[in-house]
């Protein structure tokens, strides 16, 4: 499944709450994801390799899984 991170999202990942974070720890979490996501949904309870906690709220559209933020814990 391809994975599509905003703009939104990426600029999230330089400030405080989300250092620690990558591109590649989001992408992992949003394959995870199973079934269809229709709507902008919160997903919890995911672990970057550099431990620090975060949520992704993400959709699918017809190009892939768009993660549309990033929530550092």
């Amino acid at each position: 499944m391809r994975v599509i991170v905003t703009d939104h999202a990426r600029q999230r990942l330089f400030e405080e709450r989300q250092r620690g974070i990558r591109i590649e720890d989001i992408s992992k979490a949003a394959r995870l994801i199973p079934g269809m996501v229709p709507v902008a949904t919160r997903f919890r309870g995911f672990v970057s390799l550099g431990g620090r906690a975060f949520d992704i709220v993400a959709k699918d559209i017809a190009q892939g899984r768009l993660v549309i933020t990033v929530i550092g814990k």
